[in-house]
């Protein structure tokens, strides 16, 4: 039987019955779980329920050697790199850790990491959690650190969360354009598909509209990637912009007789750079912009808002 590799749309329609079919499972294990458990517990361990329901999926099918339901729903199997053999018991292993157990313990660990940053005080509990002792090991790293180490490492950390992210979208882009390995996990794993029957030529442009998806998809990655960079210089320059002009107008030459208005509440001076936030309270730039790279809301009403809807306020008195 004459086999070929599997093209865009049966990738992309496996995928989604297999997503539809784990969030089943998930749904009705979620369901099981809060009733018996409660809301409390159902509220700490829903990820794990989430990430056992999606181990149970895949241990029942690729691990044992079948198709998975999306799979068998498009008619295609998985190769290793040989494209001649299907995978190992090893690889298919390998594929179901790259690809469910991976973004659990990253989203987990680095979750953990900013919590600790962001905590004022040592958090503990009594309680057994997941991954309590790689949580443990955090805090006692974490605790090392200097006030301001642990304040330049909450932003390092949002653009990890935010860099993964960004390497996902590049990872769906490159598939559009090669029309190989659609998930990270199998591209880890090597692990490529073979299409069975039906193995009559595709249509030309069906590849070519998923390479102009692609290449659309890149483009829209890199002026987010620009977006992103520029937006960085402009918050450093206006950082150092206005440390040079505090050190040229320090506190003490500040006129007493400047009302408490035009004092920014959060370093108790004379507003410089008077930014607005979209409640309408007055900070200095660099003040709002430093408080935004924690939380993102005001700190006087704790309205949220993003940090991109912040107006400088060009020659305002």
């Amino acid at each position: 039987m004459p086999l070929v590799p599997a093209n865009q749309p049966q990738l992309i329609r496996s995928s989604q019955k297999d997503e539809h079919y784990q969030n089943n499972l998930t749904n009705n294990a979620n369901e099981l779980f809060h009733t018996f458990a409660g809301s409390r517990r159902w509220l700490q361990w829903r990820k794990e329920i989430e990430l056992l329901s999606d181990l149970t999926y895949y241990v029942l099918t690729t691990l044992s050697g079948y198709q998975t339901l999306g799979e068998e729903y498009v008619s295609i199997i998985q190769v290793d790199p040989s494209k001649r053999r299907i995978p190992s018991r090893m690889r298919r292993t390998a594929l179901i850790f790259f690809h469910t157990i991976v973004p659990y313990l990253l989203d987990k660990v680095l979750i953990c990491i900013e919590n600790e940053l962001e905590a004022e005080a040592p958090q503990t509990s009594r309680t057994w959690r997941p991954l309590s002792h790689v949580r443990l090991w955090i805090q006692r790293a974490v605790g090392m650190l200097t006030e301001s180490q642990r304040k330049a490492l909450i932003p390092l950390v949002f653009a990890l969360q935010q860099g993964i992210t960004l390497l996902y979208r590049l990872h769906v882009a490159i598939f559009y354009i090669t029309g190989a390995f659609y998930h990270t996990g199998k591209r880890a794993a090597g692990v490529s598909y073979l299409r069975v029957g039906n193995v009559a030529g595709d249509d030309p442009r069906i590849s070519t509209s998923y390479r102009l998806l692609g290449a659309l998809s890149l483009l829209q990655l890199g002026i987010t990637l620009t977006l992103q960079f520029n937006n960085l210089r402009q918050r450093q320059r206006a950082r150092h912009e206005w440390k040079q002009h505090r050190n040229l107008l320090p506190s003490r030459q500040v006129s007493q007789s400047s009302s408490r208005s035009s004092r920014c509440v959060l370093c108790l001076e004379e507003r410089r750079n008077t930014s607005s936030t979209p409640c309408g309270h007055l900070f200095c730039w660099e003040c709002i912009t430093e408080w935004c790279n924690t939380k993102t809301e005001c700190p006087l009403c704790r309205e949220k808002f993003q940090p991109h809807r912040l107006v400088f306020l060009r020659n305002y008195k």
